[in-house]
């Protein structure tokens, strides 16, 4: 079986050389690199890669929304997301989460080639260093509350959210609230520039 990889990154963002990591392996080709954004689900549903490696400097939470819309689409696709321990914001969720696999993004040319085979068998991923960091980390807002901030940082409406993240309109304002409340802030803009601050959001 020829595993098809892809890989996700920001325009201008140079992190880890997932090509070259990868593309000596003979059971591996790679089909491109895709900007990380909101196109990026539609952009993977055209290329039909097996595994997506996705290396960013966003946050899990700033990533789980895409991930669940590229998931829809791409049922099939392995999204594998490089990780730095010391972001808190980049460790796993506690709570399990489908759509996302985590690998240390300075994980061995050896372990990130095994973890795409595994994940193109249907296998989950998971670095035990980050789930041992997660559990052990304190957290204010939980990651569903996060992913509501996150894409109010990125400037989405409340009607955007509710569509992204699959929810009413009042849930999302009650999540709003409750962060607001939790984060002690003033408003919206002052949560995030606190979210920011404590290395939950990029």
């Amino acid at each position: 079986m020829v595993i098809r990889v892809a890989v996700a990154r920001e325009e201008g963002y140079f992190g880890v050389p997932v090509r070259a990591l990868l593309e000596t392996n003979p059971d591996m080709v790679f089909v491109g690199t895709l900007p990380f954004g909101n196109e990026l689900p539609r952009l993977a549903a055209q290329t039909w890669p097996s595994v997506i490696v996705i290396d960013t400097d966003r946050m899990v939470s700033q990533v789980l929304p895409v991930a669940t819309e590229l998931h829809s689409l791409s049922p099939t696709c392995a999204l594998l997301l490089l990780c730095d321990p010391a972001k808190r914001g980049m460790l796993p969720p506690r709570h399990r989460t489908g759509s996302l696999n985590f690998l240390l993004k300075t994980a061995s040319a050896n372990l990130l080639s095994d973890s795409v085979r595994r994940l193109a068998l249907g296998e989950r991923v998971v670095s035990p260093m980050l789930q041992a960091a997660s559990l052990t980390t304190e957290r204010g807002l939980t990651t569903r509350e996060l992913e509501v901030l996150g894409l109010a940082a990125e400037g989405d409406s409340v009607k955007e959210i509710a569509g992204r993240l699959y929810l009413s309109g009042g849930t999302v304002r009650n999540y709003l609230s409750a962060i607001i409340s939790k984060t002690g802030a003033r408003n919206r803009l002052d949560a995030i520039r606190i979210a920011r601050k404590d290395g939950w959001l990029r």
